[in-house]
């Protein structure tokens, strides 16, 4: 330790390890606990520090800053402040042990949230992705408690500025939401800054009808193209109806083939219960052409690595290309099966025992299309009476 007067002048040539020792303290005369740390290792430059006793009367050290960084006054001013604070009951080193106690991102995910969710969820898959994805490239190294509610706002509409529907946006605020929620509730982190941040506004029932000529420009593409497996996967679901992590976890116990019903395990449904699908023609095609029974547990297994299919959108994405119908997406197979159901007769409440709906209320999105069921049916009857109706010399008004 020595005792000099520090200046600009100092801090900018007197930095300079003695010979023998590794590091050394140069403390202010003004007696003000700042000190500046000179090591070997690190010639010409420096570390501001205070030097401070905390309410025990134990002897703490707080780092300020870098000499290459922030000059002295600032040094000095940092100095003033924080010992205004610790005269009012503030214990610096305590808050920075504290906060570097709080794990990371990364570390919360892997080691507690997957955990938790894992035996609760049936989407946490879909979380990972989401982690993996986004938000750990952009807070996996931070500590829970040193992402800001500003920061998260931020990352919130860089992600919609990707190009990414307001929807998939809001997904990554409400995961991370829900990381902040259970951190809360383990007492690891005091608040939650995700906590009430503005979702974008978004349109759930938003979807893509095809008419004839694209129905059938989609049908020859999966007829021919030579990725079946994804081809097979997108016929079953136009044939049926099912959303896509039903027919990706489909397996054939489900399937009683004789009687042409697909059961879909409650585990897998999102009503929550078991849900009988009839199997219809164009369903028993693809099943027909499937290649995995007796030797898969699974109907569709990817040919490179012998497992079902994780993902399948990045191929679907060519797929859809080729068919000309760039943003078909995956889903819309299912409200293109609800439409062909409506158009053929079916009532709303069929459609909804096939689509398996929970909630009524949820099939009535496609009213619009029974209408134009009702129109044709109320055309029919007229022509019935047009057809029935005498003649105007039979009803006295020839001429």
């Amino acid at each position: 330790m020595a005792i000099v007067k520090l200046t600009d002048e100092f801090i900018k040539n007197g930095l300079i390890c003695p010979e023998g020792l590794d590091r050394i303290e140069y403390v202010s005369d003004e007696r003000s606990g700042l000190y500046v740390e000179a090591r070997k290792a690190s010639k010409g430059k420096g570390t501001y520090y205070l030097r401070y006793k905390n309410s025990d009367g134990k002897t703490c050290h707080q780092k300020i800053g870098l000499t290459a960084v922030m000059t002295l006054q600032e040094a000095k001013s940092a100095v003033k402040k924080l010992k205004a604070e610790i005269d009012l009951g503030a214990n610096p080193r305590g808050d920075e042990k504290a906060r570097l106690a709080v794990i990371t991102f990364d570390d919360f995910f892997r080691d507690h949230y997957l955990p938790y969710v894992k035996p609760r969820k049936r989407s946490w898959g879909s979380d990972a992705t989401l982690y993996e994805l986004r938000i750990s490239c952009k807070f996996g190294k931070k500590r829970l408690n040193e992402v800001t509610r500003q920061q998260i706002q931020t990352f919130h509409s860089e992600v919609l500025a990707e190009g990414l529907a307001p929807a998939t946006a809001n997904h990554y605020i409400k995961l991370i939401r829900r990381f902040y929620s259970l951190a809360v509730e383990w007492n690891m982190v005091s608040t939650n800054p995700a906590s009430r941040i503005p979702m974008f506004l978004e349109d759930n029932k938003v979807e893509r009808y095809m008419d004839d000529v694209e129905l059938g420009r989609l049908l020859k593409v999966l007829k021919t193209d030579s990725r079946r497996g994804v081809c097979n996967i997108a016929l079953l679901l136009l044939a049926t109806g099912a959303r896509l992590n039903e027919a990706m976890s489909a397996t054939w116990d489900q399937f009683d083939l004789e009687n042409r019903v697909w059961r879909i395990p409650a585990s897998i449904s999102k009503s929550r219960r078991m849900r009988p699908v009839p199997i219809n023609d164009s369903a028993m095609d693809v099943i027909n052409q499937l290649d995995t029974k007796g030797k898969y547990k699974h109907l569709f297994i990817n040919k490179k690595t012998k497992l079902p299919y994780s993902s399948i959108h990045k191929i679907w994405e060519e797929l859809r290309e080729e068919a000309e119908l760039p943003r078909l997406r995956m889903h819309d197979l299912r409200h293109q099966a609800a439409s062909m159901l409506i158009n053929s007769g079916s009532s709303l409440y069929l459609v909804g025992q096939v689509l398996g709906h929970a909630d009524p209320i949820t099939t009535q999105r496609y009213a619009h299309l029974s209408i134009k069921s009702l129109h044709q049916a109320s055309a029919g009857a007229s022509a019935i009476i047009a057809g029935a109706m005498p003649a105007e010399k039979d009803l006295g008004r020839g001429t």
